[in-house]
């Protein structure tokens, strides 16, 4: 953990550690974690640039590929403000594949969900903890309003914007949990599911799952978990559509819902399935039958209500704050969309590795393989990121936006509860 907080730690403060205190300080840091018998085997590596002039003041290693983790997400989030802009946003759209006539209050045929990759689609971290109303009861009031009766067909989720595959790289270990929700043409609830569960006074007892928010029909869990210890140690097994899932691990003593966290396996249906029944309690019948689409309609359906999502910088400012991996994945994709009419990893990762090549940065060695940082076959050298960092930093289109993102150390995201009581405490890129 220690050789983790001075890579990421001095990625960060290459745009304010210039003076030769802050140099000293890194010196005596180095020079302590090379003592540590415990990091013997670690390499640490860390470059330090004038954030205005790039001009290298130290490095240790700093021409070295290494797995960046979640330093990945600034390589992605600036980007991605660069590419969209800070003003972008998302536009899911609420279609009529047949027709609506407005004087009955009938559809016939399909209503479909046209996703376009927006992944704060009835976000937690854009909805105030005091806000119970799900999205979709939003767009369902909005269709009555509309004079939305009665929907013969079905209610189609179109998530084909985005190839909807996980990355190649991802562990079997980590798509099951929240950390590893894979991203959707048509996220939802941050394609996540809570699991509570009630656990036993004793090691060794057993674990009672006892409800999950949201509720998905047909998705069933074997549950393996025993009582231990004094943390979360919890792991949920399972892939996209998948509907079953593997609980392991150990959850602590004498607790009667203690939360975990899990992937959706398949949001897309789940957001139709929600719609469905939020249409039904305001009283628009449904044939209650829903689906994913496979393929791209062509026709240019009826757009009956449209909903435009935050900002894009608002929207990288979450991902970043929080280290947010299913946000940073959905802007790798919308900027292949954007570029190719097509959401590919792939093809996102290829037009982000492009986009900092032409500003200066030398990309040799540079594996983006996701935007997240979750694979751990990503590879990028610190010398790279404090490159890019200092491209952004002169850069008054990104500055700004990306920067207010990054969390500060010991206060806030997911820095809150690090770097307390040193000198990287209260800091953050400036």
């Amino acid at each position: 953990m220690r050789f983790l907080f001075l890579y990421s730690f001095l990625l960060s403060s290459v745009l304010y550690a210039q003076e030769k205190a802050g140099i000293d300080k890194i010196n005596a840091i180095l020079a302590e974690y090379k003592a540590d018998p415990q990091l013997k085997p670690a390499i640490v590596s860390f470059c330090v640039l004038n954030a205005k002039t790039g001009e290298q003041l130290m490095e240790n290693n700093s021409k070295l590929a290494m797995t960046p983790a979640s330093t990945m997400k600034i390589v992605t989030t600036s980007a991605a403000l660069g590419m969209l802009g800070g003003s972008f946003r998302y536009e899911t759209k609420l279609t009529v594949d047949g027709t609506f006539d407005s004087l009955t209050g009938i559809i016939t045929g399909n209503l479909i969900i046209k996703g376009s990759g927006d992944p704060t689609l009835n976000s937690e971290y854009f909805k105030r903890k005091s806000d119970t109303t799900e999205l979709v009861e939003v767009w369902a009031k909005a269709l009555k309003e509309k004079g939305v009766k009665k929907i013969t067909g079905k209610i189609i989720a179109d998530n084909t914007c985005f190839d909807n595959n996980v990355p190649g790289q991802w562990i079997w270990a980590d798509m099951g949990n929240y950390f590893g929700a894979a991203p959707n043409g048509l996220s939802y609830n941050d394609n996540r599911i809570k699991l509570y569960f009630k656990t036993g006074a004793k090691y060794g007892d057993s674990v009672v799952l006892v409800k999950t928010i949201p509720e998905i029909p047909g998705l069933s869990f074997i549950n393996k978990i025993t009582t231990g210890g004094k943390d979360d140690n919890a792991y949920i097994y399972g892939a996209p559509k998948q509907d079953e899932r593997l609980l392991t691990g150990t959850l602590p003593p004498n607790k009667s819902s203690f939360e975990v966290e899990a992937s959706m396996p398949d949001p897309a249906w789940y957001c139709a399935y929600a719609l469905d029944k939020a249409l039904n309690q305001i009283g628009i019948a449904t044939s209650k039958q829903m689906e994913v689409s496979e393929k791209p309609s062509s026709k240019e359906n009826k757009v009956l209500f449209v909903h435009r999502s935050p900002s894009m910088d608002k929207i990288v400012f979450q991902t970043n704050l929080h280290s947010n991996n299913l946000f940073a994945e959905s802007l790798l994709k919308t900027i292949s969309v954007k570029k190719n009419g097509y959401g590919s990893i792939y093809a996102g990762c290829d037009l982000v590795t492009a986009f900092w090549k032409a500003r200066g940065v030398d990309v040799e060695g540079l594996f983006m393989v996701d935007g997240s940082g979750l694979s751990r076959a990503n590879g990028i050298s610190t010398f790279q990121q404090a490159t890019l960092l200092s491209k952004i930093y002169k850069d008054e289109n990104i500055y700004a936006s990306f920067n207010s993102s990054l969390p500060v150390a010991g206060q806030s995201g997911s820095l809150a509860s690090l770097c307390k009581g040193t000198f990287a405490e209260k800091k953050h890129a400036r």
